[in-house]
């Protein structure tokens, strides 16, 4: 596990298939700690995970449970997903117990919207900070741009299109992402050149 910008760890595990990182990450704060969508987690990455502390477990989509149960069960910590999105976690395992709302404030994130991948992906974003948070509706592949994972894994592309686009109202300069390399400075601009590629 490494810090990745100040009290913000993460810790990644190789996809094959894909070419590159899953990333789990675990903020420090004041308010609670919290943990987005965790991958499996070694047995060292686990115990600092632990020696740390969790307070929340945040997932941004159906299909980052990941390792959040083993999380759960080594930290007592709760875990949160938009409603949209609980039904296919339970069903893959996921132990849930909170919603997520858009407009909602974890901790120093604020939950933003970015449906289309999944009806329930949402964002996180720390205004103070001028960090984004995303999983699967932006990945950072190739390293050092953004990228969208392919459209037939996708259940709306014009609408997660749409959700990307109105990522750019956010001020953020950092983007931490659950799938490739994350940008750590002029990440909008980044985020904006794979916007205007859009067709639509």
């Amino acid at each position: 596990m490494r810090e990745v910008l100040g009290d913000i760890f993460t810790w990644a595990w190789f996809s094959e298939p894909h070419g590159y990182d899953f990333n789990g990450h675990l903020i420090r704060h004041a308010d609670g700690n919290l943990c987005i969508d965790p991958v499996e987690p070694g047995d060292e990455d686990l115990d600092e995970i632990a020696r740390l502390g969790v307070g929340r477990i945040l997932l941004t989509n159906r299909n980052h449970s990941r390792a959040a149960n083993t999380v759960r069960a080594r930290t007592g910590a709760r875990t949160a997903i938009h409603a949209d999105d609980a039904a296919h976690a339970r069903e893959q395992g996921a132990a849930l117990d909170d919603a997520l709302a858009v407009g909602q404030t974890v901790g120093p994130l604020v939950v933003v919207g970015a449906a289309g991948k999944s009806p329930g992906e949402v964002a996180l974003h720390w205004p103070e900070r001028r960090i984004l948070i995303v999983g699967d509706a932006v990945i950072g592949n190739p390293p050092g741009r953004c990228g969208l994972l392919r459209e037939k894994v996708m259940d709306d592309p014009p609408r997660l299109r749409g959700s990307v686009r109105r990522l750019l109202d956010l001020d953020f300069d950092a983007l931490l992402v659950g799938d490739g390399e994350p940008i750590l400075e002029d990440a909008k601009a980044r985020l904006a050149e794979l916007v205007e590629t859009f067709p639509d």
